[in-house]
């Protein structure tokens, strides 16, 4: 039996989860969590086959919690569900230890398959992302400026590209506006780009966001 806990601040979501996987013989959705702090108590005091991790909760979250987790938890494997789409961040949660990344939109039709492949050892990933994987192992002389950013630039090269402000990033990532306001030079110092609007044609290009959400 393959016992899951599932990790997301929407219990809607979480629900529609725990209806996909009902009808399996061979799995059991046995905690739930709404946050990262409560998914780190539920690890702590249980032993669980799969995470299922969303990876947009409040406090705690993202790549860090992923880094926590596998840190704690060595050999669980952690399935990340997420809105966002898989070429936003799924080869940086693979290599933060992530088994697996689907976005919410295929959980429906792909949920029981992700579980099953990452219970049993194996990495659950779309072609285009192993693609993706395997380009970002080049060397940086090759790669593709938005890959060689830290973690925490890209997320607020993100948020850059959706329209925030430096002060509206600060609130969302918990930091001060200056850290932001930091990370947004040493992105536009890495990308080679001297305005706001040459970074989203960049994102849109590579398709790191969806073109109707261009400013």
């Amino acid at each position: 039996m393959i016992r899951v806990l599932i990790a997301d601040d929407h219990v809607i979501l979480r629900e529609g989860l725990k209806q996909i996987l009902s009808a399996c013989s061979d799995i059991i959705v046995d905690g739930e969590a709404g946050n990262g702090v409560e998914a780190l108590k539920a690890l702590r005091q249980g032993e669980w086959n799969v995470l299922i991790l969303d990876m947009s909760m409040p406090g705690r979250s993202g790549i860090e919690l992923i880094r926590q987790i596998r840190a704690e938890h060595p050999r669980l494997p952690i399935l990340i569900l997420s809105m966002h789409k898989e070429d936003q961040y799924a080869v940086r949660t693979l290599k933060a230890g992530a088994s697996g990344y689907l976005s919410k939109d295929s959980a429906s039709s792909q949920l029981v398959a992700a579980i099953r492949k990452v219970a049993g050892g194996g990495i659950f990933i779309n072609t285009d992302i192993a693609e993706k994987l395997a380009l970002s192992l080049r060397p940086e002389s090759d790669a593709l400026p938005h890959t060689l950013l830290s973690d925490r630039e890209y997320q607020v090269f993100l948020l850059l590209t959706q329209g925030m402000s430096i002060s509206e990033i600060a609130d969302n990532l918990k930091l001060s506006i200056k850290t932001a306001s930091t990370h947004k030079t040493h992105i536009m110092q890495k990308m080679n780009v001297q305005s706001l609007v040459t970074l989203i044609k960049y994102a849109i290009r590579h398709d790191l966001i969806d073109s109707e959400d261009e400013i």
